[in-house]
Parts: C-alpha cells; structure tokens; sequence
C-alpha cells in the first residue's frame, strides 16, 4: 500500500520556508559580539567584535559602535585592532578604521570595558563601510516575534555576582585638567629659563667689550713702546755719525 505523496505546492512552501529561515540565521551572525566574562557589573571585560564582509568586490574600512546606556566613552580602552588601523573615541561610542580590507575579509577588534553595566544584555549598534561607499547599519532590534534584517549585536549578560558594585563613573575631565597641570607649570616657568637665557648674553658681551679693551689698550702699549725704542735708536745712529 502506497502512502499518500504529500501535495507538490504544500512541499514547495516548506523548502521555501526552510530557505528564508536559513537566510535569517546567517543573518544574525553578520556582526558578532563575545566576551569571557559575560556577567554583569563585570570588571575590564574584554569584549571581542567580528563583522563579517559582505561584498565580494570591496574590503571593510571601517566600524562605527555606538556604546549603550549605562557605558561612556571613557569607559572603553582599545586591546586589539586590525593591522595598520586605529581606534578612535567618539561622542556617543568609537571608531575603529584603517585600510580596506581583502574582499570577503572579516574586521575583528577587542576592547576593554571598566565595568559592564547591570543588565541582563548590551546592545552595541554598528555600522560598517566599505571601500566603495556602501554602509551596513547593524543597528535593528527585534520587534516582538519579528526578527530583523540588520539586527544589531547584543552582548547577553549572566546575573551580576554577589557583591559586585557599580565603579564611580569615569572623569575623563580630571584626567584632562591633571594634563593641563605640566603645561601650565612650563609656561610659569618659561620667563625664568628666558630671563636666565637672556642675561647669560648681556654677561658675555660685557666680558668681551673688557676683553677688547685690554688688548687694545695692550696693542696701543706696544706700539708707543716700539716707537721710543726706534727714536732711541736713531738718535743713539745720529750721534755716531757726528
């Protein structure tokens, strides 16, 4: 007895399904985000970006992350980026850019975050541009059961541990005014370098004006003396040849 052969247009409606779902997933892996210590108020956490190149003609050039609520700027010191790139803060996140890379290629990076907040995710939106001019804007969150085209990456945190503390926020306003201390003592103390520079050649002229003067005056000695010497001598000739 044969068994009833599932409809052809029901089977194509599953292969399809299949196809989009699979789409899907590898869509939300485009840009990953991971960490060793994904735990809450967890201390210089080493957090690891991959974005993976989605053109087969042109290399990533850069990746622009807009930090979450509850992180800044000054929070986040760069670890690890791609070879002949930089790091960059911005406003509201950082850059991280440098030469295209190889078609295909996926921009990799690392940072260290002073304290992960007291969440049970971080979502870190980004945008990735290419070497001829085309934007992905990793930045969608899911909408109820929707899942989205350009998810951002999201970062999901275990409970914090018992204990664990939120750190006084970061002052990068102190760490600048302590800069500005050295170069504000180096101006202070410029007029004395310049006016201990400045005296040294006022003493030196006067040393060789006095200089000058003695040899003059020794020149003039030795010349009057030579003069009397010749006088004498011709007088003492003179006398002779009487």
């Amino acid at each position: 007895m044969q068994r009833p052969r599932a409809p052809r247009p029901a089977l194509t409606a599953l292969l399809t399904l299949g196809m989009l779902l699979g789409a899907a997933g590898g869509a939300a892996a485009h840009v990953e985000v991971n960490t060793t210590t994904a735990q809450a108020l967890s201390v210089d956490a080493t957090v690891t970006f991959s974005a993976e190149g989605e053109s087969s003609t042109a290399g990533i050039t850069d990746l622009k992350v807009t930090l979450p609520a509850g992180l800044a700027p000054a929070d986040i010191t760069p670890v690890k980026t791609p070879d002949g790139w930089a790091f960059t803060p911005t406003a509201d996140g950082w850059t991280v850019a440098g030469p295209a890379l190889a078609p295909g290629a996926a921009a990799e990076f690392s940072v260290k975050v002073r304290q992960l907040p007291s969440s049970t995710s971080v979502v870190f939106k980004t945008l990735v541009d290419y070497s001829d001019g085309h934007t992905d804007r990793w930045i969608e969150l899911p909408q109820g059961d929707t899942k989205p085209e350009h998810p951002a990456p999201v970062l999901a945190l275990r409970p914090a541990a018992a204990g664990a503390t939120p750190l006084p926020a970061a002052t990068p306003s102190a760490s600048a005014s302590s800069s500005a201390t050295p170069s504000a003592d180096a101006s202070s103390a410029a007029p004395s370098v310049s006016a201990s520079a400045s005296a040294t050649p006022v003493a030196s002229e006067k040393d060789t004006e006095s200089i000058t003067t003695i040899v003059l005056g020794g020149l003039a000695a030795v010349v009057a003396l030579g003069t009397l010497i010749a006088f004498a001598v011709r007088r003492r000739s003179s006398r002779r040849e009487k």
